[in-house]
C-alpha cells in the first residue's frame, strides 16, 4: 500500500530514506531549508575553490556501499580511502598501518615503553575485536565465526568500559597532562565512551573513506536519483510545524501551507523536532521533554576555508597527503570550558585539502585548504552574546589563530591566501539547524547519555507516525548512523 511521506531535511539520512521509500513506490516529499541538499554532508564553491561544508570522512564502508548499491547509485559516486598523517613534536607518520603507527610511537617515546606496552595491550584487544566487522565478503564461514568470536569480545569490552570515558581510560596508563595522555585522549570525540575506542582506531587505520568528487556530489547524486524515482525535493523550504491529530503526526506546515502525510520523518535536529517544530508537545511525556532539554549534544566545529595561490604540487610538498592532524594540543585545552579565551591557541588542528584529493577542486595552479577544530559549545558567551561586532571580532581572531597554527606545517601560509572565510558553530547551526552546530548528534560522553542503549538505533517516537530518520536516532551519530536510521524508517512504514 502506498503511503504519503514527508521528510524534514535532506542530509544523508533524509536523502537515503527518501530514495529507499520512493523506490518502494511511496509518495515522498523532502523539505530542505537550504538552497542545496546535503546538510553536514555537503560542500560549496567560492571563487572557483571547492570546500567541504563540514563532514570530511566516514566509516562503516561496507554498510554504506551496500546502501548505495541498494539505491542504485554506487557506480556514480567515487568513494576513496582517506589516509591520515599525524604530526607532533615527536613523530610524523601515516595511518597506512596500525602496527607501523605503534612502532613509530614506541621509538619516539623510549622512556615510556612500559606504559605504552600496557596501553597497547588493552587497545590491541579492542582493535582486533572490531576488525572482522570491516573484512571483505570472502570465506563466509570463516567470517561468520569471526563475527561470533569478535561479538563476544566486544560485549566484554563494552561491559568493562561502559561507564568510562576516553580521558579516564587514557589516564590509567599515562599521567594526566603529559604528551602521551594528550595524544591518546584525542582519538575520537572529547570524553567519548572508552568502550568504542577500538572502533575509532579501526576507523582511522582501516576504514576511513571520503568522496573524491566531494560530499556535495554524493548529496547531488542521491537528490537526482530521488527525483528520478518520482520523489519531490523542495529546497529553500523550511518546515514551520509538524502537525498532529489524536497523538499522531499528520503532516507539516511550510510557509503557511499545509502538506498532509501518513508519516513524517524528521531527518533533522532532535531537540528542535520536539521543542520547536511539534505543534502539540503535550503528547510527549514530560519526563522525555525534560531529558531532551537537558541532554548535551556533540561539539561543534570551527572551520577556516582558504583558497591559495600555492600550487597543488607545492602544497603536497608540505602536507604529503590531503588529510593531516597536527597533534600539538597544549596543556589546559578543555573543549568543555566556554570561558577560556585562549582555547583555540591550545587545541590540535586538522588540515584538509580538497584540491589534493581532487585537482578539480581549485583553479589551475592553485589549491584549497580547510583548517578545522572542535569548538566549546557557547564559547565566549556563545560567540559574543548576540553582538554582531563582537561575533565578527572573535571569528576573525580564531581564524587568524588557526592560520598561524597551520603555518608550522605550511610555511608563510598567510602570503598565499587569495580567498578566506570561516564558519563558527553558529554558522553550522544556521545552515543545518543542529543545536549548537552539533557535528554528530548527542554527546559522546557516557555521563550525558540520551538513549538507554548507546549503540542502538531508535527511530520511533512517542508521537505515532513521527519517525527519526537521521543520525539523531543514535547516541553518537555519524554518516553510518544516519543511513542505518533511514533503513529502520523504511521498515516501519507499511
Amino acid at each position: 500500500m502506498m503511503s504519503k511521506i514527508v521528510i524534514i531535511g535532506s542530509g544523508i539520512g533524509g536523502l537515503t530514506a527518501g530514495n529507499l521509500l520512493a523506490k518502494k513506490g511511496h509518495k515522498v516529499t523532502i523539505f530542505e531549508s537550504h538552497r542545496t541538499p546535503g546538510g553536514y554532508t555537503a560542500g560549496f564553491k567560492r571563487k572557483g575553490f571547492y570546500f567541504e561544508s563540514g563532514t570530511l570522512s566516514f566509516e562503516s564502508s561496507k554498510m554504506i556501499l551496500k546502501a548505495m548499491k541498494d539505491i542504485g547509485v554506487l557506480d556514480k559516486i567515487d568513494f576513496v580511502r582517506q589516509e591520515t598523517r599525524f604530526i607532533s613534536e615527536d613523530f610524523d607518520c601515516n595511518t597506512e598501518s596500525y602496527e607501523k603507527f605503534k612502532d613509530v610511537v614506541y621509538s619516539s617515546f623510549l622512556s615510556e615503553r612500559a606504559s605504552l606496552e600496557r596501553y597497547f595491550f588493552e587497545v590491541d584487544k579492542m582493535y582486533r575485536a572490531m576488525l572482522p566487522f570491516i573484512m571483505d565478503e570472502k570465506n563466509i564461514v570463516k567470517k561468520g565465526l569471526s563475527y561470533l568470536v569478535s561479538g563476544i569480545k566486544m560485549m566484554r569490552i563494552f561491559k568493562k568500559y561502559f561507564k568510562m570515558n576516553i580521558n579516564q581510560f587514557t589516564e590509567k596508563y599515562f599521567n594526566k597532562g603529559t604528551k602521551l595522555y594528550r595524544i591518546f585522549k584525542s582519538f575520537g570525540y572529547p570524553e567519548m565512551y572508552a568502550s568504542i575506542l577500538g572502533g575509532a582506531i579501526t576507523t582511522l587505520f582501516d576504514d576511513y573513506w571520503t568522496v573524491k568528487s566531494g560530499m556535495q556530489h554524493w548529496a547531488d547524486v542521491l537528490a537526482d536519483n530521488f527525483k528520478s524515482l518520482g520523489g519531490e525535493l523542495l529546497l529553500n523550504s523550511s518546515v514551520d510545524k509538524i502537525l498532529t491529530r489524536d497523538g499522531a503526526a499528520v503532516g507539516v506546515k511550510v510557509n503557511e501551507k499545509t502538506y498532509d502525510a501518513d508519516y513524517v520523518i524528521s531527518a533533522c535536529d532532535y531537540k528542535k523536532t520536539f521543542l520547536a517544530l511539534l505543534d502539540n508537545r503535550s503528547i510527549v511525556p514530560d519526563e522525555m521533554l525534560d531529558k531532551i532539554k537537558v541532554t548535551s549534544v556533540s561539539e561543534g566545529f570551527f572551520t577556516v576555508y582558504l583558497g591559495l595561490t600555492l600550487s597543488n604540487d607545492k602544497l603536497k610538498e608540505f602536507m604529503k597527503i590531503p588529510h593531516v592532524i597536527s597533534l600539538d594540543e597544549k596543556e589546559g585545552a578543555d573543549v568543555h570550558n566556554p570561558y577560556d579565551e585562549s582555547y583555540f591557541k591550545k587545541v590540535s588542528c586538522i588540515l584538509y585539502s580538497p584540491s589534493l584529493m581532487n585537482r578539480a577542486h581549485a583553479p589551475k595552479g592553485k589549491s584549497s585548504l580547510m583548517l578545522q577544530v572542535m569548538s566549546p559549545n557557547n564559547w565566549m558567551d556563545n560567540w559574543g552574546g548576540g553582538d554582531s561586532k563582537e561575533y565578527k571580532k572573535l571569528k576573525e581572531e580564531v581564524k587568524n589563530t588557526l592560520i598561524e597554527k597551520a603555518s608550522s606545517i605550511i610555511p608563510d601560509l598567510k602570503k598565499y591566501i587569495e580567498f578566506e572565510d570561516a564558519a563558527t558553530p553558529l554558522t553550522y547551526e544556521r545552515y543545518t539547524h543542529n543545536t549548537n552546530g552539533a557535528t554528530s548528534a548527542w554527546s559522546w560522553n557516557p555521563k550525558n547519555q540520551f538513549y538507554k542503549n548507546f549503540m542502538g538505533s531508535t527511530v520511533t517516537t512517542p508521537v505515532k507516525n513521527l519517525l527519526i530518520g537521521s543520525c539523531w536516532a543514535t547516541q553518537i551519530g555519524g554518516v553510518p548512523s544516519a543511513i542505518g536510521a533511514a533503513y529502520r524508517c523504511m521498515k516501519q512504514i507499511k
